[in-house]
């Protein structure tokens, strides 16, 4: 008889890319850190930066150098803007790419919103053991994100595989989940 897998909750930052959103008006964010922790995740940081590729590498790559985050999430600047620079800005930082993430990111999306899917740029790569996923701006694209991938994709309960088993070890990523 297999097994069953304990969940294990995992340690998370989100970080929302844009030049206009605020705490007030950060419904992707917001998203984003509510699905996390109602999945029982542990979100240990939230923050709102500039579409600024140095600003975004300074701080994702304060991320990957922590013990603690082992989950970084993105929302905005995946767009075709001159601003939009977060796949630009995070794919330098990657150990590895993950191209199947964009790749089904935009197969899913393609049935919600059709041709205009072409135009995300979602990425997602690995770096020190800490998964990176870039999602788009909206609500919706957050949605679709963590709903189509990223819920199975970081549940260490989900089969055949997920991420959980390439991310480093925290102390925090013991602890039992939330009730």
């Amino acid at each position: 008889m297999p097994s069953v897998k304990q969940f294990n909750p995992l340690n998370v930052a989100v970080l929302t890319v844009s030049d206009t959103r605020d705490e007030e008006t950060d419904t992707s964010g917001r998203y984003l850190v509510d699905a996390a922790s109602e999945a029982g995740h542990n979100v240990i940081e939230k923050r709102i930066c500039l579409d600024d590729k140095y600003q975004l590498r300074s701080i994702v790559s304060q991320w990957i150098a922590s013990d603690d985050v082992q989950v970084v999430i993105s929302t905005g600047g995946t767009g075709f803007t001159q601003r939009d620079t977060t796949p630009e800005a995070l794919s330098c930082l990657f150990d590895k790419c993950i191209e199947g993430f964009g790749e089904l990111f935009r197969h899913i999306s393609y049935q919600e919103i059709g041709t205009s899917t072409v135009q995300s740029r979602a990425v997602a790569g690995m770096a020190n053991g800490t998964a990176i996923f870039c999602l788009p701006g909206s609500t919706g694209a957050c949605k679709t994100g963590w709903q189509g991938i990223l819920q199975e994709q970081l549940d260490s309960t989900h089969r055949p595989c997920n991420f959980v088993v390439h991310l480093k070890q925290t102390s925090a990523s013991s602890c039992p989940s939330r009730g």
